[in-house]
């Protein structure tokens, strides 16, 4: 009896080490195609003469459809099967980049760029928020911050990997190559979702009902922390290119470089968490990443290469340190019926926010130096930091 016992539970153990494998690959594939679709989009902007001003366009349309389709993607996650949600989105990835990479070779760069973009938005959204909506359901009572942790970190060597793969793939050579070779990365993706089985992953999550869970003032403390995170990354991604091209004088080489340099630091972010968050509160630990991220941003205005890649390194280990503990913070404190809509109402903030640095990144354009730009939102997050501390401070306070 005590053998078959110990045959069925080796055998329950290797099914779920296949679960988590599938799941870590399709992570660590979709990042770089996620990663390098948004490196190449902006370089190929840059290159062809639209600037700062066009990236920012691209990324306000971007964000537009991610504030509509964060709330839907949140409930869709919550009501329907998360792996075949994901698989769906990343076949629609793929389709999109196929369908970019022909149009590029024939019409203008900035309108196919825009309607691929906003296409691809919409299916990314619900591939992440299926994505890591299924963390708990993938770990079957793993320790959270250590799950979380080796799902971003793996979600980060992808986008190092985009990094250095793009640089390669845009200096000479066709755009539409590029696009080309990323679509691949979502079939890839699409597969090996395909095979993890099905029935391992619970089924409970259908019966929650709205768009929005219950949201108190902690969670709103949370989601503020988690927004203006994402505003910092969304500056690099909007303003990067522009600084390196025009301000850096640099190259594609240059531009990857960059990335690459966010991306290992956002490596080694994910990978010391888990130490941190036994040293330290998590509220505390989001406090002091929002303000390093501040100096790191404001120090920017008076650096030049190679020290621009040590700040960018810096600001992708904040972020990705940040982000994984935010994810372990809400993963704890909601439950996993309504944690689809949770991230769809967190993510659809931090994009209201995202929607503010684009249009003033639009309007500003090429008359003000990025690096300002950079320091500009540096001494916004100087100044919400203390305000969010007082939130913290009340929480304590309260019996």
């Amino acid at each position: 009896m005590s053998n078959a016992i110990q045959i069925h539970a080796d055998q329950r153990s290797s099914v779920q080490s296949r679960v988590w494998l599938g799941f870590l690959a399709s992570t660590l594939l979709a990042a770089a195609g996620r990663n390098g679709y948004y490196i190449a989009s902006a370089w190929t902007l840059v290159a062809a003469g639209y600037g700062s001003a066009g990236v920012a366009t691209l990324l306000a349309a971007v964000s537009v459809v991610e504030f509509v389709a964060s709330p839907l993607a949140g409930a869709a996650a919550d009501r329907f099967d998360r792996r075949r949600l994901n698989i769906a989105a990343d076949l629609g990835r793929f389709a999109i980049l196929l369908a970019t990479a022909c149009t590029l070779l024939c019409l203008d760069a900035f309108l196919t760029l825009c309607l691929s973009a906003v296409l691809f938005s919409f299916c990314d959204r619900v591939a992440l928020t299926a994505s890591q909506a299924m963390i708990p359901l993938a770990t079957r009572g793993a320790d959270l911050a250590t799950s979380n942790s080796t799902v971003f970190f793996t979600m980060q060597l992808g986008s190092l990997g985009a990094a250095l793969l793009a640089g390669s793939l845009l200096g000479g050579r066709s755009p539409a190559l590029t696009f080309a070779a990323l679509a691949l990365f979502f079939l890839f993706s699409a597969a090996s979702l395909s095979w993890m089985r099905l029935a391992l992953l619970p089924q409970g999550v259908r019966t929650a009902k709205g768009l929005a869970p219950n949201i108190d003032k902690h969670l709103l403390r949370l989601f503020a922390a988690y927004a203006l995170l994402y505003g910092g990354a969304v500056l690099v991604t909007v303003v990067g290119s522009s600084f390196v091209f025009e301000e850096q004088t640099g190259t594609a080489a240059d531009f990857s470089h960059l990335e690459a340099a966010w991306s290992a630091g956002s490596v080694i972010g994910a990978a010391v968490l888990v130490r941190l968050t036994r040293a330290i509160s998590g509220h505390i630990l989001q406090l002091m990443l929002l303000a390093s991220t501040a100096l790191a941003l404001m120090s920017l205005i008076a650096l030049h290469a190679p020290w621009t890649l040590i700040v960018f390194a810096t600001l992708g280990f904040v972020y990705n340190l940040g982000r994984v503990s935010i994810e372990v913070t809400l993963q704890s404190r909601v439950p996993d019926n309504v944690l689809g809509r949770a991230k769809g109402v967190m993510h659809s903030l931090a994009v209201a926010l995202g929607l503010i640095i684009f249009s003033i990144a639009g309007v500003m354009g090429n008359s003000v130096f990025p690096s300002t730009i950079f320091f500009g939102f540096g001494v916004v997050l100087l100044i919400s930091v203390p305000a969010l501390s007082i939130r913290i401070a009340q929480r304590k306070d309260e019996p």
